[in-house]
Parts: structure tokens; sequence; C-alpha cells
């Protein structure tokens, strides 16, 4: 069965750190893009950061460039987002997601993420 499961989410104040998670079952990971997503409150989903499937291509958006960092390791067949310096503007429900031109997108059910002020 298909599955991206994400976990590490959580409560942190402002300035703090926290590593998110996304496990794969199902599929073969090595050769599909893998992606974070975020949805805040009131706001459309936003595309957090991508990496290839070598992990030769990684892509940030401008709000979180310098602070999160996303890794894979694909014999563990996961995606990492390390968040840090935490902001209060980056809580939300971040999902992981995986595709590859030509074949089915799956995606994560989410991971909620607050940061207090």
């Amino acid at each position: 069965q298909v599955q991206l499961v994400e976990s590490g989410g959580g409560l942190v104040q402002s300035g703090g750190s926290l590593r998110l998670s996304c496990v794969a079952y199902g599929f073969i990971f090595s050769d599909r893009i893998m992606s974070w997503y975020r949805q805040r409150p009131g706001k459309e989903r936003e595309l957090v950061a991508s990496i290839s499937g070598g992990g030769g291509r990684i892509n940030y958006a401008d709000s979180v460039k310098g602070r999160f960092t996303i890794s894979r390791d694909n014999d563990k067949k996961t995606v990492y987002l390390q968040m840090n310096s935490l902001k209060p503007e980056d809580t939300a429900v971040y999902t992981c997601k995986s595709h590859q031109m030509g074949r089915p997108v799956y995606w994560g059910q989410g991971t909620q993420v607050t940061v207090s002020s």
C-alpha cells in the first residue's frame, strides 16, 4: 500500500528548531522528487522545499532559505526537513509529496507545526 507518513511536528517557541520526517511505503522512492509543502492558517498551500531523487537538486521557498534544510536518505526511504530559527509565521500543517513526471502523485497526511511567539 502506498503511503507517506510524516512525523516530528509539534509546538516550539520562536527561534527554536524541529526536524520533520516523511517515510515512504509501497513505491520506489529513490527516483522520485520529494517535496515539503505547508498550509498556513487562512492561506493556500505553498511549496517549502524540494529535492531530486539523487539529492543533487534542491530548491527552497525564499521565506525559508537559510533556515530550513531538506535532505533524504534513500536507503531509509525518508525525506527530512530540518527547520531552524522558527518564526510564528512558520506555523502551518506541513505535508510531504512524492512526484515524478508521468507517474502518480502521492501526498502524506500532514503534521502540525506551531511556533509560539
